[in-house]
């Protein structure tokens, strides 16, 4: 595989980098569904591209034309991605966590004319209401569920013949050959799944997508004959580029954990996989290290020994051996984004010199913006700003000196909104900068890395002129007992604390409801003497009810201003 300057310098484009990559590493293994004992190696994965090029021929699609795809993480679901990449559709990939209305929503607006979808979820979705759809196909049988023509159904029956007439002596490494387009077209549109109540559609460009594949290519993210897990929604930005196409276009070994990663089934994956490299968000890093790590450094035992010089070395060093084990214990890093890491989570996971790194990303950029190998990682910051790719800059805050508005411009930012003029004008200026949303600092070692407080719509700002970022309070308030998640708002000028208890952690210590009120009061206290006095929170309301999330699992928190 070519290395970043090599790909710039031959002006390759994202679809050369992946023919070549299917042509390479032919007889390497590319993926495999979890618990499965059938993998596909490069040179299957490209036959059965191939195989949906000609079905998007008979059923009159074109370049340019839209292919919505939802459903859970497959190898048939990557598939359908690359054979849209490759022809030069653009791919619409949606979560599958998306409710019916909002997926429907999605298809309608993205103009799609092929839906490849999971037999589950087709069920609670109406054709007739999708009125631009050619035909619908299953994900899990590959056979046409509905279409409008009556013609498919009979073609993808007869699929295997008309390959062969096409591929007379069968399908060979000479016959890989993709579309060309242009550096400027759109390749994908990615909905988000953000926290303010709707969804915009993310036109992302080959150009942006080459950005992010070449940077992971040249850092060695993943290799040939490398292990990945994949686990993360391939629908989402992150997952996608760093899950599948980096991994892809070097010829790495996906294994698709096509369920929900709960610790235990993730700790049980990664002990059979192995993997190279972890890619994930602070959620699942944060469960383990309260299940894991916290009831074993709260013992007395341990306490003692960890206030003592020296012994404590010899406790870290056990603990990093048997987290590194838990996750494999063979992997180079991981590499945790998608939302802020808990600061306690952080501090310790740096104090036992765990390889992790904290990158920053948004769909928008698809979506690497910075990022920094786990050696040289400055703790509480979110990387470098990728060098010759992206750079940043802050948009002054008057009421923060050095702090502001995070903007950033280069090659991985989007083309803009599908349909939605208003809303690329208010994110894009006119020179290109894009209005991340997030407030913070740029500075550390090298001067260009990134340190993030939190997002400029939920920070408030109190008639003191003090800016209050929510997310950082309730990180401490995360980690106090009996608090699975929170959030934290303003109430007739005053901050009240909204708290989902941890009903795990109850039923273990037989606490009744009637019995939290107290419990909650001694949270505030402690919770009070670890901020600062203008963060004070006046009160905690226990909430009966987990918070409703996007299916990134962000708190949908306009629902709770």
């Amino acid at each position: 595989i070519m290395n970043l300057s090599e790909c710039q310098t031959r002006g390759c484009g994202l679809i050369e980098i992946f023919r070549e990559s299917f042509i390479d590493n032919g007889d390497l293994p590319a993926i495999t569904n979890y618990g499965s004992d059938k993998t596909l190696t490069y040179h299957d994965v490209a036959r059965r591209i191939a195989r949906l090029h000609l079905f998007f021929e008979a059923a009159g699609v074109r370049p340019g034309d839209k292919i919505a795809l939802l459903g859970k993480n497959t190898a048939n679901w990557i598939c359908v991605f690359m054979a849209s990449l490759t022809y030069g559709t653009v791919i619409v990939p949606i979560l599958h966590d998306f409710n019916p209305a909002d997926a429907a929503h999605i298809i309608n607006h993205s103009d799609a004319r092929l839906l490849f979808v999971n037999d589950s979820i087709w069920e609670h979705l109406d054709f007739d209401g999708l009125p631009e759809l050619i035909a619908v196909i299953s994900l899990d049988s590959r056979k046409i569920i509905a279409e409008r023509s009556k013609k498919l159904a009979s073609y993808v029956k007869n699929l295997s013949r008309a390959f062969a007439r096409r591929y007379p002596g069968g399908f060979k490494t000479s016959d890989i050959h993709y579309a060309s387009r242009n550096d400027d077209d759109t390749c994908i549109i990615n909905y988000t799944s953000g926290t303010t109540g709707y969804s915009k559609g993310v036109m992302l460009t080959y150009d942006n997508i080459a950005g992010n594949v070449t940077f992971g290519v040249a850092s060695r993210l993943h290799y040939a004959g490398s292990r990945a897990l994949s686990f993360l929604p391939l629908a989402h930005a992150y997952g996608c580029a760093f899950d599948m196409l980096v991994p892809l276009a070097t010829g790495s070994h996906i294994t698709v954990l096509g369920r929900t990663p709960t610790p235990n089934i993730l700790l049980k994956a990664f002990a059979e996989v192995r993997p190279n490299l972890i890619i994930c968000v602070p959620l699942i890093l944060e469960k383990i290290y309260r299940k894991m790590i916290v009831p074993m450094i709260t013992r007395k035992p341990i306490r003692w020994i960890l206030a003592l010089p020296g012994l404590d070395r010899t406790i870290y060093s056990r603990i990093r051996s048997r987290l590194v084990e838990a996750f494999g214990g063979e992997f180079e890093e991981v590499i945790i984004g998608g939302a802020p890491l808990n600061p306690e989570v952080e501090e310790f996971l740096y104090r036992i010199k765990f390889p992790f790194t904290v990158g920053y990303g948004m769909t928008e950029c698809g979506p690497l913006i910075s990022y920094a190998p786990w050696r040289q990682y400055e703790p509480g910051s979110s990387g470098s700003v990728l060098p010759g790719i992206m750079e940043a800059r802050i948009l002054a805050d008057e009421h923060t000196p050095g702090q502001g508005e995070i903007m950033v411009r280069g090659q991985n930012v989007m083309k803009g909104y599908y349909k939605n003029p208003d809303a690329t004008l208010a994110a894009l200026d006119e020179d290109g900068w894009l209005h991340t949303g997030d407030m913070g600092r740029i500075g550390g070692r090298d001067g260009s890395t990134i340190f993030i407080r939190g997002r400029y719509k939920t920070m408030i700002l109190r008639s003191n002129g003090q800016n209050i970022y929510p997310e950082e309070i309730e990180a401490k308030l995360n980690n106090m007992p009996y608090v699975s998640e929170s959030l934290v708002v303003e109430r007739d000028g005053r901050l009240v604390a909204l708290v989902y208890p941890d009903r795990e952690d109850m039923d273990a210590n037989r606490l009744s409801d009637h019995q939290l009120g107290p419990i909650m009061e001694e949270v505030r206290n402690e919770l009070n003497a670890l901020v600062a006095p203008y963060e004070q929170i006046a009160r905690i309301q226990v909430v009966p009810e987990e918070f409703k999330k996007t299916p990134k699992r962000s708190i949908k928190r306009f629902l709770y201003m």
